[in-house]
């Protein structure tokens, strides 16, 4: 288990969701506060918000590649490239691993609906798969940004 996966997969322990714990892994050592990463990755959870769609642990490494090489300047179009470029690569990494990255395929739930979503929670889903998809994720976006 690499560092950061060590790192998302005690966050996610703790209480917070599969995008805090991904984006939470290495966003300090790219210079955003932890408080900050937190806040911002919450609202991604649970395929966005438990609307079932992107897993999370996929939105968060999508943050993290933007974190670190996305578009800042209006003329920089070959950041943007590049960061596009490394979303399509983790998107084809992770669902060759996992079939998917929306949580509505992932999940034996839909988690859109609140009596799946209790479902869900009742049968330990996010103890079981979520910390699986935290862990692969975050290793997945180390290999792509190179970070040890």
């Amino acid at each position: 288990m690499s560092r950061g996966s060590e790192k998302a997969t005690e966050i996610f322990d703790s209480g917070f969701n599969c995008a805090q714990a991904v984006f939470t892994s290495h966003c300090e050592e790219m210079g955003l506060d932890m408080k900050t990463a937190l806040k911002t990755a919450c609202a991604f959870g649970s395929g966005m918000g438990c609307i079932g769609g992107t897993c999370g642990a996929v939105t968060g490494a999508f943050m993290l590649i933007g974190l670190k090489y996305g578009k800042h300047e209006p003329e920089d179009n070959a950041a943007r490239d590049k960061t596009y470029a490394l979303v399509r690569e983790f998107n084809k990494r992770f669902t060759a691993e996992f079939g998917s990255i929306a949580c509505k395929d992932l999940l034996p739930y839909d988690i859109s609906m609140s009596g799946e979503l209790a479902k869900a929670r009742e049968s330990g889903v996010f103890r079981t798969i979520c910390p699986k998809l935290v862990k692969r994720a975050t290793e997945i976006v180390e290999e792509l940004l190179e970070i040890d």
